[in-house]
């Protein structure tokens, strides 16, 4: 989807039409930029921007707090109209999925022209525009996708693949970020046709177990197949504070509130996990993650708040304001005994 969240808010409110719109954070400048509309990122916001930097860059922008019931919505009304042509359907999140069209329960024969339906029908129905990748696999369509928003249609075909991949600059493969990039470019790997001439055995000395991910995929070559039920690793809420706190009264409160938000979530998504997390982030923005383990799966959400409590508590703060804090739960699966308080950095 382009610009969803932007786009959405726009569809329902007149007067945001044309306008540079943020959503998520404040003009004061506390949060982080959810999404933009085009009108904003022509001043160049971006996604996960902290609100402040998108205020300096654009003064006269529209901030307005995330919907995301309204989100959902829509986005369940965009998976029931993948669901006419293919039942092999993986949600990446709220606006974006791969399609396994090989065999379309419509029997049109042509991934370009499904990929037209679809998007006519989002437009139609929804009001919203789409931009979609069409390719042989998921990785070189997930690029196309990304090359002519908004309301775009890319088709990479199989004779092009590898030519098209050896003139993309390494930082727009799916999947490379900025350290990556900027690792790559300290070995003068600065597009895939850098990065075609190293041997796989030198890719995984210089980048480990990626570097075999990196010597297939400029080579067009991903095999990974497109799973309709993906496996919720773990299932967060967290909350940017609109004034920095203590460790007092009051941030619990917060806290409370947020580890509520996050059972809400299990429970709609009927898992209870043993692991339980906590994420704070302070107001120079360093931050600090927490967690325990039991060996039973936290079941209601008192017990969900005194672990996040006595995590928090626990934690040491080195008399830092707080400006963020984040509650989640993973371990939905492993039976493993464990009861120990840990760092666990990857959660959120």
């Amino acid at each position: 989807m382009d610009a969803f969240y932007a786009s959405v808010e726009q569809r329902d409110f007149p007067q945001y039409r044309g306008k540079p719109l943020v959503v998520g954070g404040t003009p004061e400048g506390r949060g982080v930029v959810a999404t933009a509309s085009y009108e904003a990122r022509s001043f160049g916001v971006r996604s996960a921007m902290p609100s402040k930097k998108a205020q300096q860059l654009c003064p006269y922008a529209i901030f307005v707090y995330p919907r995301f019931d309204v989100y959902k919505q829509v986005s369940r009304q965009i998976r029931e109209i993948f669901s006419r042509y293919t039942d092999l359907i993986e949600p990446l999140s709220l606006d974006e999925a791969y399609l396994d069209v090989t065999e379309d329960k419509l029997n049109i024969g042509s991934a370009i022209t499904i990929a037209e339906e679809i998007k006519k029908a989002i437009k139609e129905e929804l009001n919203l525009t789409a931009s979609a990748g069409v390719s042989i696999n998921k990785f070189v369509a997930k690029i196309a996708s990304d090359m002519n928003k908004p309301d775009g249609l890319t088709f990479i075909g199989p004779s092009k693949i590898e030519k098209f991949m050896e003139k993309l600059p390494v930082e727009k493969f799916h999947g490379v970020g900025k350290v990556t990039a900027e690792r790559m470019k300290m070995q003068g790997i600065r597009k895939g046709s850098d990065l075609k001439k190293l041997s796989e055995e030198r890719l995984m000395v210089l980048f480990g177990k990626s570097g075999k991910f990196f010597y297939n995929i400029v080579r067009g070559i991903d095999n990974r197949a497109v799973k309709p039920d993906r496996e919720t690793k773990s299932i967060s809420s967290e909350d940017t504070f609109s004034y920095d706190l203590d460790k007092g009264s009051e941030l619990y409160e917060h806290v409370l509130r947020i580890t509520q938000s996050a059972f809400k979530r299990l429970n709609q998504y009927r898992l209870y996990g043993r692991t339980l997390t906590v994420k704070v982030k302070f107001a120079d923005f360093k931050q600090i993650t927490r967690s325990i383990s039991f060996d039973h799966p936290i079941s209601n959400e008192n017990e969900a708040y005194l672990s996040a409590k006595t995590l928090i508590e626990n934690a040491d703060f080195e008399g830092k304001l707080v400006r963020l804090i984040g509650v989640g739960f993973s371990n939905f699966h492993e039976p493993k005994m464990r009861n120990r308080v840990e760092e666990q950095k990857e959660l959120f």
